[in-house]
């Protein structure tokens, strides 16, 4: 494998959000070389830091997931001098990542008119939950009302009962990819034709793309139901208990629908008209549960994942927990969690991210900052010396003292 270093490298991104939109989408681009330098509150920091329980010697993991590879500043922008500071970063910036709800970047002098008088190809990335326009453009916006006004909690969850929320802080994390992909394609553009760029992303608009299948239905005057695991137009493509717990089968075609039959040998079914082609079977679902699971009910899931997914070769996987996602032979063959050093803490996990490049590094180098463990470094790079920046903590640029 021949290396050119991280496709990143050289580019550096002020990441003034809090939480999870701009952070992960930060990480994303720390995990690709870039230098992310996370502006925080003084004394208290990024508001993730103190989502919890659990915490692991005063540590949220959680604001570990977000953050790893970046610089931590702590700038109290209430304090001129500290202003004055952000701007000399900003000049040096490629990308300048912020989510405040509309007009609170201007209060704070970092709107995109102010920041681009100090860097004119910025590429300055204003993350929101409705997005700079609209009715809603100043309404406060978090993961559970995005998935709730987006769609997904009206088609998740069991047909009858009331909507369900994703289990994670999907919206957020779609808006965090929206938001990596925007800075990269904004950055090749800058390429192109040297000038900067403001992108204007809303949570409720990113999430809308991923309705996908559910959205095509509505587009052809369909209802879109709840309907737990099944699946509106394929069958059996859905979660079905076994003897010990659970198993996910996968049928996207008359093919595969042959082959489960014979591995779990029933032959019957597909003999069975109201099972024939898939059309039938998603009209009979209910039906083609009971006889599945009744086949199922014999043996235990890794016997059957086994029987249908390493013989037969038929798309089924088990319903893992958390732990064991995380820890199961694939993912310790691909190197997926690792560990990295802590400056306080020794080692701690990481989820490393996924794209793996023939001819450029990625992966994160260093662990989740401390709050404000970058403030003299950052500006050293900047060129202060130790003198410089003891008279900026002695001005409150770091906040009241250093932390």
């Amino acid at each position: 494998m021949s290396s050119q270093g991280k496709i990143l490298e050289g580019i550096k991104v002020v990441d003034l959000s809090t939480f999870v939109t701009g952070g992960f989408c930060s990480a994303m681009l720390a995990n690709q070389g870039a230098e992310v330098v996370k502006i925080e509150q003084p004394g208290y920091g990024d508001a993730v830091r103190h989502s919890g329980p659990p915490f692991i010697k005063g540590e949220s993991p959680y604001y570990w997931t977000l953050n790893y590879g970046k610089k931590s500043l702590e700038l109290d922008l209430k304090n001129d001098r500290a202003k004055e500071a952000l701007y000399e970063l900003v000049e040096q910036a490629d990308i300048f990542i912020q989510n405040f709800r509309p007009g609170t970047a201007e209060r704070l002098d970092v709107d995109y008119e102010t920041l681009t008088e100090y860097n004119d190809d910025l590429i300055y990335l204003a993350i929101s939950a409705f997005g700079q326009t609209g009715p809603w453009r100043e309404r406060s916006g978090y993961d559970l009302l995005i998935q709730g006004m987006s769609g997904i909690m009206d088609v998740t969850g069991e047909e009858g009962r009331q909507p369900v929320k994703v289990g994670l802080p999907m919206t957020d994390l779609i808006t965090a990819m929206w938001a990596a992909f925007g800075s990269m394609t904004a950055l090749y553009r800058r390429e192109q034709t040297g000038e900067g760029e403001y992108i204007d992303l809303g949570m409720l608009e990113a999430t809308l793309p991923w309705l996908t299948k559910q959205a095509g239905m509505v587009f052809a005057g369909e209802e879109t139901r709840r309907m737990g695991t099944k699946d509106p137009v394929l069958a059996p493509y859905q979660t079905f208990e076994t003897k010990d717990g659970y198993i996910n089968i996968c049928i996207l075609n008359e093919k595969l629908w042959g082959e489960l039959c014979e591995a779990l040998d029933r032959p019957d079914l597909p003999e069975d008209d109201r099972f024939e082609k898939n059309a039938d079977r998603v009209d009979h679902l209910d039906e083609l549960e009971e006889e599945i699971e009744s086949t199922l009910a014999a043996k235990t899931t890794d016997e059957w994942i086994e029987i249908i997914a390493e013989d037969a070769g038929v798309p089924a996987g088990p319903v893992y927990d958390v732990e064991e996602a995380l820890n199961n032979p694939q993912i310790e063959a691909r190197g997926t969690v690792t560990e990295i050093d802590h400056p306080e803490l020794g080692e701690v996990p990481v989820i490393e991210h996924p794209l793996r490049y023939n001819h450029a590094e990625s992966g994160f180098d260093s662990a989740p900052p401390l709050l404000g463990e970058h403030n003299r470094e950052v500006f050293r790079e900047l060129g202060y010396s130790e003198a410089e920046i003891d008279t900026l903590e002695s001005e409150g640029v770091f906040g009241e003292e250093e932390s």
